[in-house]
């Protein structure tokens, strides 16, 4: 028991351990994009909301790979953490 606490505290002392969380990439600004997505930089995702501004909102997650410097391996990676539903027009 003593074991799995130690090593537990352990992991949640590592910094670099961080787990993503799912984001809208129709909605969601560029700084909410990198930090929720595995290998998504502010870069990229900036790159994400050019795209969409230009483009209209994504239909499906493998519509990224799209995106200059986005690739299908990216994508992949992260499937489970990308939402595409269309924005509120207000």
């Amino acid at each position: 028991m003593r074991t799995f606490l130690l090593a537990a505290a352990a992991l949640l002392c590592l910094p670099g351990l961080a787990f993503a969380g799912a984001v809208n990439v129709n909605t969601a600004d560029a700084e909410t994009i990198s930090a929720e997505l595995n290998g998504i930089g502010l870069a990229k995702a900036r790159a994400i909301v050019e795209y969409r501004k230009k483009h209209g909102p994504f239909k499906s997650a493998d519509e990224l790979s799209l995106v200059k410097g986005i690739g299908d391996r990216t994508v992949d990676r992260n499937k489970a953490d990308i939402v595409v539903t269309k924005p509120n027009r207000k």
